[in-house]
């Protein structure tokens, strides 16, 4: 992981850029510690599926601790059938 402070990114954006395409690049800035951290296209994606997926595996689990019953004329009531 690259670290540079803003002002370093402001004045070589394109190359942290191109960096990030690799690697995360912490932008830091004085007193605030991490301001952003930039990263690829791709690496945000998987990032997001991750979580979303994490989120799912969540709910999963908590459906089966906690089953709701509903009955087969409510079920085909709520699918309009």
């Amino acid at each position: 992981m690259t670290s540079v402070t803003l002002s370093q990114f402001r004045n070589r954006q394109s190359d942290y850029i191109a960096v990030a395409q690799r690697e995360p690049v912490v932008i830091t800035s004085r007193g605030a510690g991490r301001r952003a951290i930039v990263v690829s296209p791709e690496f945000f994606d998987r990032a997001m599926q991750a979580l979303e997926d994490q989120a799912d595996i969540q709910a999963a689990a908590d459906a089966r601790r906690n089953p709701e019953r509903i009955s087969h004329e409510e079920l085909m009531a709520d699918l309009g059938l």
